[in-house]
């Protein structure tokens, strides 16, 4: 295993859509243990393949602060087969550094994916685990939380995220759980 770099915005490659894993190998599961090893060093409850560069449907997540590495998700091509309901909840996100805004998201989903093991899971979500994984998955279709804000929020953060890369200004730690 190693840790991967996160992409960070504004680098293009977070808004590529990731394809399909057509064969799960070796190869998919080091990349799976190494994307979980990045995203508890991070650290975060989430982590998408676009991510780290790969332009695969592959997510890790494990949302349980109180007790990590308890219930870890190992998303391969997962998809939002049924959403309902609606809540506002305070996102950040690995790859939009010193940013949080409050999105609005589906209250429950349920979700299908394959298993490192090709396996096939259904998820039934609410919560924390609800918006993580439609926060995942949106990486995974080439959009990151700050497409779904206001236009104006998202172009202040666009300008603020510039000049901290032209001055060279370092990222904050979080001071909120990033997914």
């Amino acid at each position: 295993m190693a840790r991967l770099e996160i992409l960070k915005y504004p680098d293009p490659r977070l808004a590529k859509i990731a394809h399909p894993v057509a064969n799960i190998t070796e190869n998919t599961v080091e990349l799976i243990n190494s994307m979980l090893e990045t995203m508890y060093a991070a650290p975060g409850v989430g982590l998408a393949a676009t991510q780290v560069g790969v332009l695969q449907r592959i997510v890790v997540m494990d949302v349980d602060h109180e007790n990590p590495h308890k219930t870890i998700y190992k998303l391969i091509n997962p998809v939002i087969t049924h959403s309902e309901g609606s809540l506002v909840w305070e996102e950040g996100c690995l790859s939009v550094v010193d940013f949080t805004a409050e999105v609005r998201r589906a209250e429950q989903v349920q979700v299908v994916a394959l298993d490192e093991h090709d396996k096939e899971l259904k998820i039934e979500a609410e919560g924390l685990l609800a918006v993580a994984l439609q926060h995942e998955i949106d990486h995974l279709d080439g959009k990151l939380f700050i497409d779904r804000i206001s236009r104006l929020k998202r172009d202040l953060y666009a300008r603020r995220r510039r000049k901290m890369l032209r001055s060279g200004t370092q990222p904050s730690e979080p001071q909120h759980v990033m997914i």
